[in-house]
């Protein structure tokens, strides 16, 4: 077990989910949005927890088409046809709805994208005479709002390999996270905590890692709800920099120094070759990390063996596997 971690008893880690992409037809055209591989290979990770706000809202399916409207008083959920105005309903079932989310554990949440109620961003905007693609769904604005460290996407946006791997990673990081203080840990497990996830933070934002080490260094004159709170923030504000192939060698070189006088010369060439490789766009990631991996498991590393950033996710997800 990775150390300052804690085992999760088997229990499921819940997702919120647009049902359209599960399948549901809630569509306001009676049609659904079912993406395979949220409900395929994902689905063997994640209890899904499937929300639809138009449908739980009353407003039936099919229904009217609608859209968010710029108006004097901000914007408005209007249905194009008929003109009604569902936006104080939609609202009250929303603000209900988010409050009842955060009691469910989630871990993530997959949107729908372009909707006027669950689109993430871009949204179209309709005001006199223009249209901008600067909305946001109201579902997904009251989401934001109030559970700001979920990590949470689009589907449209998860077919990105770079994003779908970030989106997936602090999904588990999430829940690590969510673990660690369930427990109520002293600033000794946070200190674990935050060792552990050295080198996965390092690859994502250098800056923040600091940031967070000089938090961890105060934590003896900071009170622990106030530590909390500013460590999940800066954490998952970390995580949600896509780590770029520039940091991933870095950290990978910092791991081979470690190796140096442990490790024959051949063997440190090799691993060198290997990074030098995926640096240069020619060998996924997957191919330096599971020669390392290797050898830290074989020599029985403790300082990298510890290492989230070895198996940030289930390698059956193959996220690493794209160059």
């Amino acid at each position: 077990m990775t150390a300052g971690l804690e085992p999760d008893g088997g229990t499921a880690i819940r997702v919120g989910i647009s049902s359209c992409l599960l399948g549901a037809a809630v569509r306001f055209d009676g049609g659904h949005k079912h993406d395979r591989y949220l409900t395929g290979l994902l689905g063997d990770h994640f209890e899904w927890v499937a929300v639809c706000p138009e449908v739980e809202a009353g407003l039936g399916t099919p229904r009217e088409a609608m859209r968010l409207e710029r108006e004097p008083d901000g914007v408005h959920l209007r249905a194009i046809r008929s003109r009604d105005d569902h936006t104080h309903t939609l609202k009250r079932l929303v603000s209900a709805r988010v409050r009842e989310l955060e009691r469910a554990d989630l871990c993530g949440y997959v949107l729908k994208s372009k909707s006027p109620s669950c689109g993430m961003e871009r949204v179209r905007v309709y005001g006199p005479g223009s249209i901008q693609r600067n909305g946001r769904g109201l579902f997904a604005q009251a989401l934001s709002e109030r559970l700001p460290n979920l990590p949470v996407e689009e589907e449209g946006r998860l077919n990105d390999a770079r994003l779908r791997e970030n989106w997936i990673e602090r999904v588990f990081a999430y829940r690590r996270l969510r673990l660690l203080f369930a427990a109520k840990p002293g600033r000794g497990r946070l200190v674990a905590f935050h060792t552990a996830h050295k080198m996965q933070l390092l690859a994502h934002s250098p800056s923040l890692y600091r940031s967070l080490g000089r938090l961890i260094a105060a934590a003896k004159d900071t009170p622990l709800r106030e530590l909390r709170e500013r460590y999940c923030c800066e954490f998952m504000e970390a995580l949600s920099k896509p780590a770029t192939p520039r940091r991933h060698q870095n950290v990978l070189q910092h791991a081979l120094g470690q190796l140096r006088g442990v490790v024959d010369a051949a063997t440190s060439q090799q691993l060198h070759d290997l990074m030098e490789e995926y640096g240069a766009g020619l060998v996924p990631l997957v191919v330096p990390i599971t020669l390392l991996r290797h050898h830290v498991e074989r020599l029985e590393i403790d300082s990298l063996a510890g290492q989230t950033y070895l198996d940030p996710h289930p390698r059956e997800l193959m996220l690493r596997n794209h160059v």
